[in-house]
């Protein structure tokens, strides 16, 4: 006589089985794509956008311009829509909300439309602008403040892309986000929040933030397989637990938290864009190399960017964001 399982069983095993199968296909698929960011592209890009050309992209500068635009042609190069229109990808942001004589400057905006939860946002946001030209005429072209975050963020929407063309998209929408005016006051992340977001922040889920991601500072110069990791914990526990379990499944990046500390003197949690988030009670992570001797100044220049870091650390947020736009239940805010 044949030994039968109840029929709930049954239907038990097969949950199990089919939930453990499509853990380990989105698993597969999250290794696939991000293998498309590579080193090669990253350094191809960076040098560049942190050329001479693009006279150290001061905000409402004719550098900043050339940056904006060159950030645009990538995302039209890749079938990557705006947000805001056909062909549209700059948010105006005009003179008057500047302090100043700052002229008008503009944001840039793609996304990849989620295929359950379009109305839930990931954002992946990085500054575009630097501080331009030296009063004696050298050229500060910060191919490390941002112009690694800035790559890094169009080469992670990039690996989306070709996730979606393939029928892997996200179950939430993503918004990459390029910033302009962190330099001079995070104005253009506050421009979005404050003045014009266009996904309400109440459907904004997360936001990953990347500023200067592409160097080894001082203190790590004998672990150069690092990163520090700022906000994670502050406005939702399951955000670090994330990070943390994304890590140690794909990238084994030694993270340091020396910038997360509640009296940290240099108040970094202050002062890059994912601020203008956190303040509205959305959870951020602040991905950062620390400050090196070139910071601010012109020698901050491509041919000094690790660029097996930069792919390295880029697909850590890839992973990241894999994960937050692609999980059952929303991130929980605490």
């Amino acid at each position: 006589m044949k030994n039968y399982l109840p029929l709930c069983l049954v239907a038990f095993t097969l949950m199990a089985c089919s939930s453990s199968q499509n853990k380990s296909k989105t698993t597969a698929n999250a290794e696939t794509y991000a293998k498309t960011i590579t080193a090669a592209e990253l350094k191809d890009m960076l040098y560049t956008y942190a050329s001479d050309d693009f006279e150290g992209r001061k905000t409402g500068e004719p550098g900043q311009k050339k940056a904006i635009e060159f950030i645009k042609q990538g995302y039209v190069a890749n079938g990557i829509p705006s947000p805001i229109a056909e062909g549209d990808y700059f948010q105006e942001i005009p003179a008057s909300f500047f302090k100043g004589d700052t002229k008008a400057s503009e944001n840039v905006l793609a996304y990849i439309k989620g295929s359950e939860k379009p109305d839930e946002i990931i954002i992946v946001s990085a500054h575009l602008d630097h501080i331009g030209i030296s009063k004696n005429g050298d050229i500060n072209n910060g191919a490390d403040d941002d112009g690694s975050g800035t790559v890094a963020v169009m080469e992670i929407a990039e690996a989306f892309k070709q996730a979606a063309d393939k029928g892997f998209g996200p179950k939430r929408s993503i918004l990459f986000l390029h910033v302009t005016g962190e330099e001079i006051g995070l104005y253009g992340s506050r421009y979005y929040a404050d003045e014009d977001p266009v996904f309400p922040l109440a459907n904004t889920v997360a936001n990953l933030n990347i500023d200067m991601i592409g160097r080894v500072d001082p203190k790590h110069e004998n672990n150069e397989n690092y990163l520090y990791l700022i906000g994670a914990d502050k406005l939702s526990k399951e955000l670090h637990e994330i990070s943390e379990s994304i890590n140690k499944q794909y990238t084994k990046i030694d993270f340091d938290y020396t910038y997360n500390d509640e009296n940290d003197p240099n108040r970094f949690y202050y002062r890059s864009d994912h601020y203008n988030f956190a303040k509205n009670n959305i959870p951020v992570i602040f991905y950062f190399n620390g400050t090196h001797a070139d910071y601010h100044k012109p020698s901050d220049t491509p041919d000094k960017i690790r660029y097996d870091l930069l792919e390295t650390r880029a697909r850590l947020v890839f992973y990241t964001a894999w994960e937050l736009a692609n999980r059952d239940e929303r991130l929980k805010l605490d």
